[in-house]
């Protein structure tokens, strides 16, 4: 019994992650070029897309670490409900599928079988996409191929709501679906 459910849920992911997905928007073009080391450390979400795997979350933070240059390791924590609800965690590795921009990446998430069933993790905005300071990037929103997830990120667990507003009317320039998109962090 068991074994016939492992499998069951195993065709299921599989069927939803290979295209039963509704598509949102057009696939998005991603940003011309991420410096990984940049983009490595800690990003508070500040707005999403709700889907199954972050529903009920709050204080969303992702740390991104360098494995290589071409693979972060991954580890995304929220609290159920409040700040005090139970965490949860979940672990991975982002790897980049595009090394002429790095701007598009596959995360697979552990434990089995999650790891079977990659997702995009495309960048399509960066606070300064056309500077190349050393610094790192103060605001980044990721999405993936359909525009089913969509994170607004940032350094800070809280953002200016003019900075929020910016944010939003440039994704909309960049053809990127933002009516599914609601604030989960803190706008100042």
């Amino acid at each position: 019994m068991n074994k016939a459910l492992l499998v069951v849920s195993i065709a299921l992911s599989a069927g939803v992650m290979s295209g039963c997905l509704r598509t949102y928007g057009p696939e998005p073009e991603t940003v011309p070029w991420v410096d990984l080391s940049r983009y490595t450390g800690v990003w508070h979400e500040i707005a999403s897309n709700p889907v199954f795997f972050n529903r009920n979350l709050v204080a969303v933070t992702a740390e991104y670490q360098p494995v290589n240059e071409t693979t972060v390791s991954v580890l995304n924590t929220g609290y159920v409900g409040s700040p005090d609800g139970r965490k949860r965690t979940i672990s991975g590795t982002a790897t980049v599928v595009e090394p002429e921009t790095n701007s598009k990446l596959q995360v697979r998430f552990d434990p089995f079988p999650n790891r079977l069933f990659p997702g995009n993790y495309w960048i399509v905005l960066l606070d300064d996409e056309a500077n190349e300071n050393s610094g790192p990037y103060e605001y980044a929103v990721v999405t993936d191929t359909r525009q089913f997830t969509l994170f607004v990120l940032a350094r800070e667990p809280a953002i200016p709501e003019a900075l929020y507003k910016q944010i939003k009317a440039e994704l909309e320039e960049r053809r990127i679906n933002i009516e599914r998109l609601h604030v989960t962090g803190e706008l100042l």
